[in-house]
């Protein structure tokens, strides 16, 4: 039976962490361990930790005097505790479907070339009792790592939330933990960092996790400033072509190509800012800004005629014809096509 070690960070979660643990102790067919590290929160979240340890020896739990924010907790129990033949990351406010360990587990016993899987998250609101979720194995994928990295930079960001990935621990623990320079973005870099050295497995059509969404999400209001959510993706990619000297023979024309990804994104999105009458509110010169910085070539991209085209029209007629831009419909089919695309494929 494979050893399954999952780390939960608490930071004032203790009325939503029973159902979190609960989901990882109920796994079937693994040999579970979990611990739960509880962030300082000094609202009672550390004495329903220890109630749950109290009924149950698989739970142990870590208290920290003072807080030292995610990041640091992350790496303390994936780096310092995990012990297993693999390992986990589930927030508080998260839960595992069920059977998602042993899903995991069967393929990466079956692929030891495999470093780390995942599929599908289900997004919830937090409400009792939880929705269904697809369960029945319907087969895997395995992508080789670089196959799979080359992807993630073609589109310029990830295409995993976290709860549903499950990693080996030999290779979690021999590459590092969380980069505490990425706030927001080391989880993306931790999985492309995996997939230069491992390939990479993907469960097909079933949901593995449940990922709460709501107004308290960590990286919520970072992400809504635009730049900042650019910059940090920028960050991630940045790194991971330091890291692959001398490993991904492409790595330069990759970066480039990110860059321009990155750049045309930050672009359209100060083109849509006059489309949507939001030209005095939008941070237009910063995404400009921006987008000269990753991809100094930026004039030569289409994404610039379009926005110079709306700059030059000004914000009022540039809303009143806003109907007649066909750049819109263009590119929300292709944001259809990348949905059904990962909704298949995990890519």
């Amino acid at each position: 039976m494979a050893s399954v070690d999952v780390v939960i960070p608490c930071y004032k979660y203790g009325s939503v962490l029973p159902v979190a643990v609960r989901s990882v102790l109920d796994q079937p067919g693994v040999d579970v361990r979990v611990l739960v590290i509880d962030d300082a929160s000094g609202d009672g979240s550390a004495d329903v930790a220890r109630a749950l340890a109290d009924v149950d020896s698989r739970v142990t739990v870590w208290e920290h005097e003072v807080n030292k924010g995610h990041i640091a907790t992350y790496n303390e129990g994936l780096l310092d505790w995990a012990k297993a033949d693999y390992c986990a990351l589930l927030s508080a406010d998260d839960a595992l479907t069920p059977g998602a360990l042993g899903r995991a587990a069967r393929l990466m016993d079956a692929h030891p070339e495999v470093g780390f899987v995942y599929g599908r998250p289900l997004h919830w609101d937090g409400s009792d009792p939880l929705p269904p979720a697809r369960t029945a194995d319907r087969g895997w994928t395995v992508y080789n790592g670089f196959t799979w990295l080359r992807r993630r930079f073609a589109l310029g960001e990830g295409c995993i939330t976290s709860p549903e990935v499950v990693v080996r621990t030999e290779l979690q623990q021999e590459l590092g933990g969380y980069d505490p320079e990425l706030k927001h973005t080391g989880d993306i870099e931790m999985w492309m960092r995996f997939a230069l050295h491992a390939d990479v497995g993907y469960l097909k059509g079933v949901d593995q996790a449940y990922y709460r969404v709501h107004g308290a999400n960590m990286s919520k209001a970072y992400y809504e400033t635009q730049v900042g959510d650019l910059r940090q993706r920028l960050a991630a990619f940045a790194s991971t072509v330091r890291r692959a000297e001398g490993i991904l023979p492409d790595r330069v024309a990759l970066d480039r190509r990110v860059r321009r990804v990155l750049a045309a994104d930050a672009l359209r999105r100060a083109g849509r800012a006059y489309d949507k009458g939001r030209a005095e509110t939008d941070p237009i010169a910063e995404l400009v800004e921006f987008a000269r910085e990753a991809y100094p070539a930026v004039e030569s991209l289409p994404e610039w005629k379009t926005l110079r085209l709306r700059q030059r029209l000004g914000a009022r007629r540039a809303r009143a014809l806003s109907p007649l831009v066909l750049t819109a419909p263009a590119r929300r089919a292709r944001q259809v096509y990348r949905e059904a695309r990962w909704a298949r494929f995990g890519v």
